[in-house]
């Protein structure tokens, strides 16, 4: 994806979100966010958006607390939805900058494109927390989910320490694959001593999983769950997509 394409998915998913909160019950819980109700998810959500306008805005390479920034939210619950709205024209502004411009960021490559990317699958995905919530079935394009798992299987997980629990699974050597049934994306996941490689195309492996590609988005995402048959076909060890999943949640 281009990066005026990543810059117009984030507003049109933080929209869409806005949108579907707005009105609803916010002690509504939040099943795929343990612990958390919609008013939690929307402040973690518009938090995220300003704490990364702010590092934009300020061009910065060093580490930006958030808990020190004036974040504007309302004193009333009732205008989360609309603050969290909001945050679509402070993202816009600061990150359409040259993407290659370089900022502080918890995973090598940090850029103002690196960051309008991360946004938009925070966003996407928090979005399909609060649909979920609500009874909606998620839509997420074809393009945003190829690219969401290529983000996930390189920096993301990482990042979070997921290769340090996915090298404890002590199933080195094994694979995994994941084939959209609706998209041009597949990919290989080896276990190493180190975590594991991750690579595009096909190949056989321990376990295979097949679906359509916002479908494996989400099961990535540990946004459903992979004995969804009707979602999903699985060939092999499931034992093994059943740690993976639990060893790179987060």
């Amino acid at each position: 994806m281009e990066h005026q394409a990543y810059l117009d998915g984030v507003g049109a998913q933080i929209a869409g979100m806005a949108a579907e909160l707005s009105g609803q019950d916010l002690r509504t819980p939040v099943p795929t966010c343990p612990d958390w109700d919609l008013a939690e998810l929307i402040t973690h959500t518009g938090r995220a958006h300003r704490w990364v306008s702010e590092i934009a805005r300020r061009r910065s390479m060093e580490y930006v607390n958030w808990k020190k920034l004036e974040l504007g939210m309302p004193e009333d619950p009732n205008e989360l939805a609309a603050w969290l709205g909001a945050g679509a024209e402070l993202l816009r502004v600061e990150l359409s900058a040259d993407p290659t411009t370089p900022l502080w960021s918890f995973a090598p490559g940090g850029s103002v494109g690196w960051w309008t990317r991360r946004m938009l699958h925070e966003t996407a995905v928090h979005r399909v927390d609060g649909q979920l919530a609500l009874g909606l079935a998620p839509q997420i394009p074809d393009e945003v989910a190829i690219d969401g798992i290529e983000e996930l299987l390189g920096p993301m997980l990482c990042a979070v320490g997921a290769a340090k629990r996915v090298a404890g699974l002590d199933r080195v050597g094994d694979s995994l694959h994941l084939h959209a049934t609706d998209a041009p994306g597949e990919w290989t996941v080896t276990l190493t001593e180190d975590g594991f490689a991750a690579e595009r195309g096909h190949a056989k492996a321990t376990v295979a999983v097949r679906g359509a590609a916002a479908d494996l988005y989400l099961l990535m995402w540990n946004r459903l769950r992979l004995d969804d048959d009707e979602r999903f076909q699985t060939f092999g060890d499931t034992a093994l997509m059943d740690a993976w999943l639990a060893a790179t949640g987060f």
